[in-house]
Protein backbone atom coordinates (compact mmCIF):
# COMPACT_ATOMS: atom_id res chain seq x y z
CA UNK A 1 0.00 0.00 0.00
CA UNK A 2 1.28 3.62 -0.93
CA UNK A 3 3.76 4.85 1.91
CA UNK A 4 4.94 8.39 3.23
CA UNK A 5 7.35 9.51 0.43
CA UNK A 6 10.12 8.95 3.57
CA UNK A 7 9.17 5.30 4.54
CA UNK A 8 9.60 4.36 0.97
CA UNK A 9 13.25 4.55 1.86
CA UNK A 10 13.11 1.42 3.54
CA UNK A 11 13.25 -0.97 1.23
CA UNK A 12 15.84 -2.59 -0.40
CA UNK A 13 15.72 -1.45 -3.85
CA UNK A 14 16.65 2.41 -2.60
CA UNK A 15 18.85 1.22 0.24
CA UNK A 16 20.25 -1.21 -2.45
CA UNK A 17 21.01 1.95 -4.99
CA UNK A 18 22.67 3.93 -2.23
CA UNK A 19 24.77 1.42 -1.08
CA UNK A 20 26.12 1.22 -5.12
CA UNK A 21 26.61 4.97 -5.35
CA UNK A 22 28.16 5.17 -2.18
CA UNK A 23 30.66 2.07 -3.08
CA UNK A 24 30.95 3.44 -6.65
CA UNK A 25 31.99 6.81 -5.84
CA UNK A 26 34.55 5.85 -2.73
CA UNK A 27 36.54 3.54 -5.14
CA UNK A 28 36.89 6.00 -8.38
CA UNK A 29 37.65 9.32 -5.82
CA UNK A 30 39.92 6.59 -3.77
CA UNK A 31 41.62 5.33 -7.38
CA UNK A 32 41.91 9.06 -8.27
CA UNK A 33 43.43 10.07 -5.29
CA UNK A 34 46.38 7.77 -6.88
CA UNK A 35 46.52 7.70 -10.25
CA UNK A 36 45.72 11.27 -11.17
CA UNK A 37 45.46 13.66 -7.64
CA UNK A 38 43.00 16.10 -8.28
CA UNK A 39 45.57 18.11 -5.61
CA UNK A 40 48.62 17.97 -8.05
CA UNK A 41 46.93 18.59 -11.34
CA UNK A 42 44.58 20.87 -13.14
CA UNK A 43 43.02 17.61 -15.26
CA UNK A 44 42.87 15.44 -12.31
CA UNK A 45 40.56 18.38 -10.38
CA UNK A 46 38.56 18.65 -13.56
CA UNK A 47 38.22 14.79 -13.99
CA UNK A 48 37.34 14.46 -10.74
CA UNK A 49 34.77 17.37 -10.31
CA UNK A 50 33.05 15.90 -13.44
CA UNK A 51 32.59 12.81 -11.72
CA UNK A 52 31.27 14.46 -8.62
CA UNK A 53 29.00 16.82 -10.50
CA UNK A 54 27.33 13.53 -11.95
CA UNK A 55 27.34 11.73 -8.33
CA UNK A 56 25.74 14.67 -6.61
CA UNK A 57 23.14 14.54 -9.64
CA UNK A 58 22.40 11.10 -9.28
CA UNK A 59 21.72 11.10 -5.53
CA UNK A 60 19.60 14.07 -6.06
CA UNK A 61 17.57 12.88 -8.72
CA UNK A 62 16.81 9.63 -7.70
CA UNK A 63 15.82 10.83 -3.95
CA UNK A 64 13.18 13.58 -6.15
CA UNK A 65 11.85 10.92 -7.90
CA UNK A 66 11.31 8.64 -5.03
CA UNK A 67 10.09 11.64 -2.28
CA UNK A 68 8.00 13.01 -5.54
CA UNK A 69 6.21 9.86 -6.05
CA UNK A 70 4.07 9.37 -10.07
CA UNK A 71 1.35 11.16 -8.30
CA UNK A 72 -2.47 9.68 -7.70
CA UNK A 73 -5.84 10.33 -9.05
CA UNK A 74 -7.73 11.35 -5.93
CA UNK A 75 -9.61 9.11 -3.76
CA UNK A 76 -13.43 8.83 -5.52
CA UNK A 77 -12.01 11.20 -8.44
CA UNK A 78 -15.51 11.17 -11.10
CA UNK A 79 -15.09 13.44 -14.23
CA UNK A 80 -16.93 16.35 -14.34
CA UNK A 81 -19.83 15.48 -16.91
CA UNK A 82 -22.12 12.68 -15.66
CA UNK A 83 -22.11 10.78 -19.07
CA UNK A 84 -18.42 10.59 -19.84
CA UNK A 85 -18.03 7.76 -16.89
CA UNK A 86 -19.62 5.48 -19.86
CA UNK A 87 -16.10 5.56 -20.91
CA UNK A 88 -14.03 5.13 -18.02
CA UNK A 89 -13.05 2.02 -15.91
CA UNK A 90 -14.32 2.09 -12.10
CA UNK A 91 -11.98 0.71 -9.00
CA UNK A 92 -13.51 -0.42 -6.48
CA UNK A 93 -9.65 -0.22 -4.19
CA UNK A 94 -9.60 3.52 -4.95
CA UNK A 95 -13.64 3.97 -4.59
CA UNK A 96 -13.60 6.33 -8.05
CA UNK A 97 -12.98 6.27 -11.69
CA UNK A 98 -9.49 5.53 -13.41
CA UNK A 99 -9.01 9.05 -15.15
CA UNK A 100 -7.41 8.58 -18.43
CA UNK A 101 -3.72 7.55 -18.84
CA UNK A 102 -3.98 6.03 -15.02
CA UNK A 103 -3.86 2.61 -14.18
CA UNK A 104 -4.09 1.19 -10.55
CA UNK A 105 -1.09 0.03 -9.18
CA UNK A 106 -1.68 -3.32 -6.88
CA UNK A 107 1.96 -2.04 -4.92
CA UNK A 108 1.31 1.63 -4.21
CA UNK A 109 -2.15 0.77 -3.42
CA UNK A 110 -3.88 3.64 -5.86
CA UNK A 111 -4.13 4.45 -9.21
CA UNK A 112 -1.30 6.13 -10.80
CA UNK A 113 -1.49 9.36 -13.27
CA UNK A 114 0.00 8.35 -16.65
CA UNK A 115 1.61 5.26 -14.69
CA UNK A 116 4.93 3.89 -17.07
CA UNK A 117 6.21 1.14 -14.63
CA UNK A 118 6.34 0.44 -10.89
CA UNK A 119 10.12 0.52 -9.53
CA UNK A 120 11.33 -1.33 -6.94
CA UNK A 121 14.65 0.77 -7.17
CA UNK A 122 12.65 3.84 -6.05
CA UNK A 123 10.07 1.53 -4.20
CA UNK A 124 6.74 3.37 -6.21
CA UNK A 125 5.90 3.90 -9.47
CA UNK A 126 7.10 6.41 -12.68
CA UNK A 127 4.34 8.34 -13.29
CA UNK A 128 3.51 11.93 -13.87
CA UNK A 129 4.82 13.98 -11.28
CA UNK A 130 8.46 11.99 -11.17
CA UNK A 131 9.21 11.30 -15.26
CA UNK A 132 11.13 13.47 -15.62
CA UNK A 133 13.62 13.07 -12.22
CA UNK A 134 13.05 9.55 -12.89
CA UNK A 135 14.80 9.69 -16.64
CA UNK A 136 17.39 12.43 -15.22
CA UNK A 137 18.38 10.09 -12.72
CA UNK A 138 18.91 7.07 -15.33
CA UNK A 139 20.80 9.55 -17.38
CA UNK A 140 23.13 10.80 -14.70
CA UNK A 141 23.92 7.39 -13.25
CA UNK A 142 24.84 5.78 -16.62
CA UNK A 143 27.55 8.28 -17.66
CA UNK A 144 28.66 8.72 -14.04
CA UNK A 145 29.50 4.60 -14.21
CA UNK A 146 30.42 4.67 -17.74
CA UNK A 147 33.41 7.35 -16.03
CA UNK A 148 33.73 5.26 -13.26
CA UNK A 149 33.99 2.22 -15.21
CA UNK A 150 36.89 3.68 -17.35
CA UNK A 151 38.72 4.46 -14.95
CA UNK A 152 38.40 2.25 -12.61
CA UNK A 153 39.88 -0.24 -15.58
CA UNK A 154 42.72 1.53 -16.12
CA UNK A 155 43.60 1.76 -12.27
CA UNK A 156 42.97 -2.16 -11.88
CA UNK A 157 45.01 -2.56 -15.14
CA UNK A 158 47.65 0.25 -13.63
CA UNK A 159 47.99 -2.25 -10.57
CA UNK A 160 47.94 -5.64 -12.00
CA UNK A 161 50.94 -4.64 -14.06
CA UNK A 162 52.64 -2.72 -11.58
CA UNK A 163 52.74 -6.46 -9.35
CA UNK A 164 54.09 -8.06 -12.55
CA UNK A 165 56.85 -5.60 -13.64
CA UNK A 166 57.71 -4.45 -9.68
CA UNK A 167 61.10 -4.54 -10.71
CA UNK A 168 61.25 -2.46 -14.02
CA UNK A 169 58.79 0.31 -12.69
CA UNK A 170 60.15 3.96 -12.64
CA UNK A 171 59.03 6.92 -10.63
CA UNK A 172 57.50 8.83 -13.60
CA UNK A 173 55.05 5.69 -13.49
CA UNK A 174 52.01 6.22 -10.67
CA UNK A 175 51.99 4.28 -7.94
CA UNK A 176 48.89 2.77 -7.09
CA UNK A 177 48.49 0.96 -3.47
CA UNK A 178 45.62 -1.27 -2.59
CA UNK A 179 45.28 -3.85 0.39
CA UNK A 180 43.39 -7.00 -0.34
CA UNK A 181 40.35 -6.06 0.62
CA UNK A 182 40.29 -2.94 -0.98
CA UNK A 183 41.14 -4.39 -4.24
CA UNK A 184 38.21 -6.60 -3.78
CA UNK A 185 35.94 -3.42 -3.39
CA UNK A 186 37.50 -2.06 -6.55
CA UNK A 187 36.09 -5.11 -8.38
CA UNK A 188 32.84 -5.26 -6.94
CA UNK A 189 32.70 -1.51 -7.91
CA UNK A 190 33.85 -1.86 -11.41
CA UNK A 191 31.50 -4.81 -11.93
CA UNK A 192 28.34 -2.57 -10.60
CA UNK A 193 29.08 0.20 -13.10
CA UNK A 194 29.85 -1.93 -15.65
CA UNK A 195 26.05 -3.66 -14.78
CA UNK A 196 24.93 -0.20 -14.45
CA UNK A 197 25.65 0.87 -17.93
CA UNK A 198 24.21 -2.03 -19.21
CA UNK A 199 20.91 -2.17 -17.68
CA UNK A 200 20.34 1.49 -17.10
CA UNK A 201 21.85 2.88 -20.26
CA UNK A 202 18.99 -0.13 -22.11
CA UNK A 203 16.49 1.54 -19.71
CA UNK A 204 17.35 5.32 -20.34
CA UNK A 205 16.84 4.24 -23.65
CA UNK A 206 13.32 3.13 -23.76
CA UNK A 207 12.41 5.79 -21.16
CA UNK A 208 13.51 8.46 -23.77
CA UNK A 209 11.95 6.75 -26.82
CA UNK A 210 8.92 6.83 -24.46
CA UNK A 211 9.02 10.68 -23.52
CA UNK A 212 10.10 11.30 -27.11
CA UNK A 213 6.79 9.76 -28.31
CA UNK A 214 4.14 10.68 -25.14
CA UNK A 215 3.50 7.52 -24.63
CA UNK A 216 4.05 5.02 -21.26
CA UNK A 217 5.22 1.22 -21.64
CA UNK A 218 1.79 0.63 -20.75
CA UNK A 219 0.48 2.72 -23.55
CA UNK A 220 2.71 0.83 -26.01
CA UNK A 221 1.25 -2.23 -24.98
CA UNK A 222 -2.17 -0.85 -25.51
CA UNK A 223 -1.36 0.48 -29.22
CA UNK A 224 0.11 -3.03 -29.67
CA UNK A 225 -3.11 -4.67 -28.90
CA UNK A 226 -4.85 -1.90 -30.42
CA UNK A 227 -3.30 -2.96 -34.01
CA UNK A 228 -3.42 -6.27 -33.97
CA UNK A 229 -7.19 -6.11 -32.92
CA UNK A 230 -7.55 -4.00 -36.77
CA UNK A 231 -5.52 -6.43 -38.40
CA UNK A 232 -7.65 -9.21 -37.18
CA UNK A 233 -11.27 -7.09 -37.35
CA UNK A 234 -10.44 -5.19 -40.52
CA UNK A 235 -11.51 -2.16 -38.33
CA UNK A 236 -9.90 0.98 -39.22
CA UNK A 237 -6.47 2.00 -37.84
CA UNK A 238 -6.24 3.81 -34.23
CA UNK A 239 -5.21 6.97 -33.71
CA UNK A 240 -2.84 7.24 -30.56
CA UNK A 241 -4.43 10.57 -28.94
CA UNK A 242 -1.35 12.05 -27.04
CA UNK A 243 1.37 12.07 -29.45
CA UNK A 244 1.98 16.25 -30.19
CA UNK A 245 5.59 16.02 -32.08
CA UNK A 246 8.70 15.17 -29.77
CA UNK A 247 9.22 18.81 -28.55
CA UNK A 248 5.60 19.24 -27.37
CA UNK A 249 5.92 15.75 -25.84
CA UNK A 250 9.13 16.48 -24.19
CA UNK A 251 7.81 19.86 -22.53
CA UNK A 252 4.70 17.82 -21.10
CA UNK A 253 7.67 15.98 -19.36
CA UNK A 254 9.56 18.46 -18.12
CA UNK A 255 6.97 21.14 -17.25
CA UNK A 256 4.47 18.38 -15.32
CA UNK A 257 3.99 20.65 -12.76
CA UNK A 258 1.66 23.12 -14.81
CA UNK A 259 -0.53 20.14 -16.06
CA UNK A 260 -2.82 18.43 -13.39
CA UNK A 261 -2.80 14.83 -15.09
CA UNK A 262 -5.83 14.02 -15.42
CA UNK A 263 -7.03 16.43 -18.70
CA UNK A 264 -4.31 16.10 -21.51
CA UNK A 265 -3.27 17.83 -24.50
CA UNK A 266 -4.76 15.77 -27.61
CA UNK A 267 -3.33 15.47 -31.01
CA UNK A 268 -5.67 17.23 -33.59
CA UNK A 269 -8.63 15.22 -34.33
CA UNK A 270 -8.54 13.26 -31.43
CA UNK A 271 -11.30 12.94 -28.21
CA UNK A 272 -10.08 12.79 -24.49
CA UNK A 273 -11.65 9.39 -24.49
CA UNK A 274 -9.93 8.06 -27.31
CA UNK A 275 -7.46 5.92 -25.68
CA UNK A 276 -10.10 4.77 -22.73
CA UNK A 277 -12.46 3.76 -25.09
CA UNK A 278 -9.95 1.55 -26.78
CA UNK A 279 -9.59 -0.29 -23.20
CA UNK A 280 -12.58 -1.00 -23.02
CA UNK A 281 -12.99 -2.44 -26.65
CA UNK A 282 -9.92 -4.50 -25.63
CA UNK A 283 -11.38 -5.96 -22.48
CA UNK A 284 -14.35 -6.77 -23.72
CA UNK A 285 -12.50 -8.92 -26.33
CA UNK A 286 -10.21 -10.52 -23.51
CA UNK A 287 -13.65 -11.16 -21.75
CA UNK A 288 -14.64 -13.29 -24.67
CA UNK A 289 -11.60 -14.35 -25.21
CA UNK A 290 -11.49 -15.59 -21.05
CA UNK A 291 -13.02 -19.55 -20.21
CA UNK A 292 -13.67 -20.59 -16.61
CA UNK A 293 -11.90 -23.64 -14.96
CA UNK A 294 -12.48 -25.59 -12.10
CA UNK A 295 -9.46 -26.72 -9.57
CA UNK A 296 -9.44 -30.53 -9.50
CA UNK A 297 -6.14 -30.03 -6.79
CA UNK A 298 -4.82 -28.31 -3.89
CA UNK A 299 -2.34 -25.37 -4.48
CA UNK A 300 -0.24 -23.84 -1.75
CA UNK A 301 0.53 -20.77 -3.47
CA UNK A 302 4.43 -21.31 -3.73
CA UNK A 303 6.31 -20.21 -6.60
CA UNK A 304 7.88 -23.37 -6.99
CA UNK A 305 5.45 -25.56 -6.13
CA UNK A 306 6.73 -29.06 -5.85
CA UNK A 307 3.77 -31.26 -6.53
CA UNK A 308 3.67 -29.30 -10.13
CA UNK A 309 7.85 -30.17 -11.09
CA UNK A 310 7.25 -29.34 -14.65
CA UNK A 311 5.39 -25.82 -13.60
CA UNK A 312 8.17 -24.92 -11.08
CA UNK A 313 10.61 -25.64 -13.85
CA UNK A 314 8.71 -23.19 -15.98
CA UNK A 315 7.50 -20.42 -13.35
CA UNK A 316 6.12 -17.31 -15.54
CA UNK A 317 8.67 -14.80 -14.91
CA UNK A 318 7.05 -12.16 -13.50
CA UNK A 319 6.11 -10.32 -9.97
CA UNK A 320 2.48 -11.03 -10.28
CA UNK A 321 0.83 -12.93 -7.26
CA UNK A 322 0.30 -16.52 -7.36
CA UNK A 323 -3.41 -17.32 -6.25
CA UNK A 324 -3.57 -20.19 -3.53
CA UNK A 325 -6.32 -22.90 -4.47
CA UNK A 326 -8.38 -25.33 -2.97
CA UNK A 327 -10.50 -28.32 -4.82
CA UNK A 328 -14.07 -26.85 -6.66
CA UNK A 329 -12.92 -22.78 -7.12
CA UNK A 330 -14.00 -21.51 -10.19
CA UNK A 331 -11.51 -18.67 -12.39
CA UNK A 332 -11.87 -17.06 -15.34
CA UNK A 333 -8.78 -17.71 -17.20
CA UNK A 334 -7.44 -14.19 -19.57
CA UNK A 335 -3.63 -15.65 -19.66
CA UNK A 336 -1.71 -18.75 -20.05
CA UNK A 337 1.30 -20.70 -21.01
CA UNK A 338 2.19 -24.10 -21.08
CA UNK A 339 2.26 -25.12 -17.47
CA UNK A 340 0.70 -22.10 -15.93
CA UNK A 341 -2.75 -20.33 -16.12
CA UNK A 342 -3.87 -16.55 -14.96
CA UNK A 343 -7.44 -15.33 -14.07
CA UNK A 344 -9.36 -14.05 -11.48
CA UNK A 345 -11.72 -16.37 -8.63
CA UNK A 346 -15.30 -15.58 -9.51
CA UNK A 347 -18.17 -16.50 -7.51
CA UNK A 348 -20.28 -18.07 -10.66
CA UNK A 349 -19.91 -18.38 -13.69
CA UNK A 350 -22.45 -15.81 -15.41
CA UNK A 351 -22.94 -11.98 -16.69
CA UNK A 352 -23.14 -11.49 -12.91
CA UNK A 353 -20.23 -12.89 -11.36
CA UNK A 354 -18.08 -11.22 -8.92
CA UNK A 355 -14.37 -11.60 -9.20
CA UNK A 356 -11.67 -11.98 -6.25
CA UNK A 357 -8.07 -12.01 -6.49
CA UNK A 358 -6.11 -12.55 -9.52
CA UNK A 359 -2.99 -14.60 -10.47
CA UNK A 360 -0.80 -17.44 -11.61
CA UNK A 361 -1.99 -20.95 -10.57
CA UNK A 362 -0.41 -24.21 -11.82
CA UNK A 363 -2.48 -25.95 -15.18
CA UNK A 364 -2.58 -29.06 -13.95
CA UNK A 365 -4.38 -28.13 -10.92
CA UNK A 366 -7.37 -26.87 -13.06
CA UNK A 367 -9.63 -28.41 -15.96
CA UNK A 368 -11.99 -26.34 -17.95
CA UNK A 369 -15.48 -26.11 -16.22
CA UNK A 370 -17.25 -28.19 -18.25
CA UNK A 371 -15.48 -30.87 -19.10
CA UNK A 372 -16.24 -34.28 -17.66
CA UNK A 373 -13.52 -35.67 -14.36
CA UNK A 374 -11.00 -38.15 -15.56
Amino acid sequence: MTSSPFRRLCHWGPISVLVIIKLITWAMIHMLGMWWPPHASLGGFVHAAIFLAFAAATLYYFLQSLLEGPGFVPYGWKPAKEEDTQFLQFCNVCNGYKAPRSHHCRKCGRCVMKMDHHCPWINCCVGHRNHCYFVIFLGSATIGCLQAAIVLTICVYQVINQIANIQSRTERDPAIYLTVSTFVLTLLALGMALGVVLAVGALLYIQVRSILRNRTTIEDWIMEKAVGRRVIGGVAPFMYPYDLGWRRNAALVINSARHDGIAWPLAPGCGQYDLTREQQAQKQLKALRSRVVVSVASYSGRWLPAQYPRAALHAPCTDEPRLALRPGTLLRVTRHRKYWMFGAMVESEGEEEIRGPRGWFPRAAVRPLHDKPE
